[in-house]
């Protein structure tokens, strides 16, 4: 029977469990190797890279004067038109119709991102696959179809094309480093709460301490063991 005194939630001693999870430490280091390989595997054979082209457009043109705070407000609003209208049905259907893709609209929507930089009149039109050359070309004719549209269906000067796409670019998406990190560190967590999850299930009495911890009660002698 526990003494009346005896604190009902037992202590954990840091030093201890410290120490049972560095008696692990072999289990814990080959989880960790083992997982970030299978991460690195992962990202290397699995995902597909995927990259971006960008072109961009310019709103203003020569015919319009930036001279007045009008001027300005036009051109910031004309901005936001022309946001809309390059990811729109009409402009999107007629690029995959002048380069022969075999995708609908919604599909190459969800390629299609177009962004406008602070406090400027300039549109940039990022276009993402897993084919970096197939990206340029559809952000090439994005940028040649919504200058052209917007000048016929806007009744407003073309935008004017700053820059074309690059294929130089690095890949958008995770890295096989990035997925062996991710899995090091899946590892090391796993394996350090196994060890940790072991010692608080470990109820058994080794030593004359552990006796004294579990029932608060003092030990009086000990026995050897026989070999």
């Amino acid at each position: 029977m526990k003494p009346e005194n005896y604190d009902e939630y037992e202590e954990i001693d840091l030093v201890e469990l410290f120490y049972a999870i560095a008696s692990r430490w072999t289990i814990i280091l080959l989880t960790t190797v083992v997982l970030a390989t299978l991460g690195y595997c992962y990202g290397r054979f699995v995902v597909t890279p995927i990259y971006s082209s960008n072109s961009a457009l310019y709103v203003l043109s020569k015919s319009t004067s930036i001279t007045s705070m009008a001027d300005i407000q036009v051109g910031a609003n004309l901005t936001n038109d022309y946001m809309v209208v390059i990811k729109g049905r009409p402009v999107l259907e007629q690029v995959i119709e002048n380069l022969g893709l075999e995708m609908n609209y919604d599909t190459l929507k969800n390629k299609v991102s177009v962004t406008n930089e602070s406090n400027t009149r300039i549109l940039n039109i990022s276009v993402k696959d897993h084919d970096i050359k197939l990206a340029k070309v559809i952000a090439d004719e994005i940028a040649n179809v919504s200058s052209s549209f917007i000048s016929e269906k806007m009744d407003q000067d073309p935008p004017t094309i700053l820059q074309y796409g690059y294929t130089d670019t690095k890949r958008v998406n995770r890295s096989p480093n990035s997925y062996a990190l991710i899995g090091a560190l899946a590892g090391l967590v796993i394996s350090v709460g196994i060890a940790v999850l072991l010692y608080l299930l470990n109820d058994k009495i080794m030593t004359p301490e552990d006796l004294e911890k579990r029932t608060g009660l003092n030990t009086l002698a000990t026995l050897p063991m026989e070999r």
